[in-house]
């Protein structure tokens, strides 16, 4: 809060004294994101305040005041600008301003999600924020569930003159990462004076108000360090992005929800086998954490299966402990899709059960025609075209009261703690066109594929068959 206006900021600090708060220009106010209902734009370009810290922050750093505005950092050695997450998507982004006016060396602080085919665009725009103007770029992304539908898949690199030197991964189970790099301040200098002319720029744009900092990035004895050098990135494909990006959103989702695991109703169609992929996927990924040697991994795997003395290797022995799978056939059910979801259940190992819920069926319509005197009909029966849409989306919802009844009682009939996160599997092309039922697996407490199309869907369950070696999916 500054003036009681409350901004949403970057506070640099250094050494228990903040060297400045500087608040964040542009909003990010489409999409996902709707910041200018909590937030105000810092309007004040390259303007200056005093900003009075709180009492129990001056007890802390000695400090009454520091600088709050549209500023940069001036050490002994370079110059250190910020950008603030979507700052660097906008076509007015700050960092070119900023290059011109001598700032060195940038830094980013964002929260990115993951979106498919999303990383390609956002190692371009830092490409070409420091192949236009020269200077050094850090990236730093969030990582993990926002606890609702969006995952941050971290992705921080380090950049400069245009390439990338430095990077961490795109989909990790780890809290924390750190990338480092080493770079030449003389690098960005001899590449500004071959490429860059701040002063053929309009003189109409001010310059940086600097902060200056008793402090040197660089030593005396760093001169002859070797650089980093640049790399090639390699892409995840789209059907990797739908295996490891919602698999690592999935887990950090568990493993801070308190529940002992999954329950997805498997049809055997594409978009529940889909669903069952993914969830299989982040039991390799924790498999796979487990044997790198990552210990809070190992920790909270222990705490959501409620023994301390486990450790998971196999991921199949892992997903029927953390994944319960079910079948819910009718008198309308194929024996086909029930072979194929029994078949994918075993195959990666879930906790499989069949459901018949022609009973539950038949108890609502008798219910119905206790009260009306009839009794609907399906079309193939003679039924209209009503009591068709009527007889199939009871079923539907019927599905979903007995997903979240076993959900919360399963593990409970076994003697186990705990309950289960109930999935669900209605893809983002029914949810763009209304093609779903009300209450039925578009009801759930998370959805993995809600932002994943058909198309993409079936092209991944092409690519669990090949990398998982499920082959139950073929066909």
């Amino acid at each position: 809060m500054h003036h009681n206006v409350r901004y949403n900021c970057r506070v640099l600090f250094l050494n228990r004294k903040i060297l400045l708060i500087r608040p964040k220009m542009l909003m990010a106010n489409n999409g996902n994101y709707r910041e200018l209902r909590w937030f105000s734009p810092w309007n004040k370009l390259r303007q200056v305040e005093e900003y009075f810290l709180p009492r129990m922050l001056q007890e802390v750093t000695g400090q009454d005041t520091v600088p709050f505005g549209d500023c940069v950092l001036s050490t002994k050695d370079t110059c250190i600008g910020s950008e603030i997450c979507a700052e660097l998507w906008s076509p007015r982004s700050p960092h070119i301003d900023m290059s011109l006016d001598g700032v060195e060396i940038i830094t980013n602080s964002s929260a990115s999600h993951h979106e498919l085919r999303k990383a390609d665009y956002r190692v371009k725009l830092i490409k070409a924020a420091t192949r236009k103007s020269g200077g050094i770029y850090l990236y730093a992304n969030q990582k993990g569930c926002d606890g609702d539908r969006l995952y941050y898949d971290g992705c921080a690199m380090l950049a400069i003159n245009g390439d990338i030197v430095a990077r961490g991964a795109q989909f990790s189970l780890d809290d924390v990462e750190v990338v480092t790099a080493t770079f030449d301040l003389e690098d960005v200098r001899s590449y500004r004076g071959e490429t860059c002319h701040p002063h053929l720029v309009s003189p109409s744009t001010l310059p940086c108000h600097r902060v200056r900092v008793d402090f040197s990035l660089s030593g005396d004895d760093d001169v002859y360090l070797p650089t980093t050098q640049p790399i090639t990135w390699q892409f995840h494909t789209p059907e990797e992005e739908i295996s490891l990006g919602p698999a690592c959103w999935l887990w950090d989702y568990l493993r801070r929800s308190g529940q002992a695991g999954f329950l997805v109703p498997l049809s055997g169609g594409v978009d529940s086998s889909s669903t069952a992929c993914i969830v299989y996927s982040m039991c390799v990924l924790i498999c796979r954490a487990v044997q790198d040697g990552s210990n809070q991994v190992r920790e909270d795997v222990c705490r959501v299966v409620g023994d301390a003395a486990y450790c998971p290797q196999d991921p199949r022995e892992l997903c029927g402990r953390v994944f319960t799978t079910c079948y819910m056939d009718s008198e309308n059910s194929s024996e086909d899709t029930h072979n194929r979801a029994k078949e994918l259940a075993n195959q990666i190992g879930s906790t499989h059960m069949n459901i018949n819920i022609e009973l539950a069926v038949k108890g609502m319509l008798g219910i119905f025609s206790m009260v009306t005197g009839k009794w609907p009909s399906f079309r193939a029966n003679g039924g209209s075209s009503r009591e068709n849409l009527a007889l199939q989306n009871i079923q539907a919802r019927i599905r979903m009261v007995l997903a979240y009844l076993f959900a919360q009682l399963s593990l409970w009939a076994q003697g186990k703690p705990g309950g289960l996160l109930v999935l669900g599997s209605a893809n983002v092309d029914e949810s763009l066109t209304g093609y779903f039922t009300k209450y039925d697996c578009s009801s759930a407490d998370i959805n993995p594929i809600g932002g994943i199309s058909k198309t993409d869907l079936k092209s991944f369950l092409h690519y669990c068959t090949n990398h998982f070696q499920l082959h139950s999916l073929r066909g």
